[in-house]
């Protein structure tokens, strides 16, 4: 029995404990590699959702603003000239006729300023009016107002040389981008 004994105990004790401390080595590693893409793949499931909710919140939000794409579209649509002048002539409704008068206007169909640099359609208007510091103030929100689609590009503000009013007159010179369609 003691020729055998060596053999017994290596092939009876030492491999099958080898054997199974590779199998215990091969579960803990292949559990580890299933936690690692479980885990993984948890995080992208929550930066998903997360992306998913968010785009639901914008198509919510772009969902409330496409009533307003239509009149947008309809402003745009206009010619930029001709509703300038609509709404300068109601503007000057408003306003003393002493602090406010329009004294020259000029569209070029060129682009030019910022049109110059982008492929959507605009044009420059020139406007020089005469009127009170205030008066223009309130003159140049409400046309900016009614029509957002003008972008401001250069504002010139001189001293009139009449001085007849007790109020002070300025000369203003205006150059708009209209952006249209």
């Amino acid at each position: 029995m003691n020729l055998y004994r060596q053999s017994i105990a290596l092939f009876g004790i030492v491999l099958p404990l080898l054997a199974c401390g590779l199998l215990i080595a091969l579960c803990f590693t292949l559990k580890s590699k299933a936690l690692a893409s479980f885990h993984n793949k948890q995080t992208l499931f929550k930066a998903y959702e997360t992306s998913r909710i968010q785009a639901l919140k914008i198509e919510n939000q772009i969902v409330l603003q496409r009533p307003h794409i239509k009149h947008w579209m309809a402003l745009l649509a206009e010619e930029s000239s001709s509703a300038v002048n609509t709404h300068l002539r109601a503007i000057a409704e408003i306003l003393p006729g002493k602090e406010f008068q329009k004294t020259a206007f000029e569209r070029t169909t060129n682009k030019g300023g910022f049109g110059t640099a982008i492929a959507q359609n605009s044009s420059q208007l020139r406007i020089v009016f005469r009127g009170t510091f205030r008066s223009m103030q309130r003159a140049f929100l409400e046309l900016e107002s009614r029509m957002p689609q003008l972008q401001l590009q250069e504002l010139r503000i001189e001293p009139s040389q009449n001085q007849q009013n007790q109020a002070p007159v300025l000369n203003f010179q205006v150059t708009y981008t209209a952006w249209e369609n």
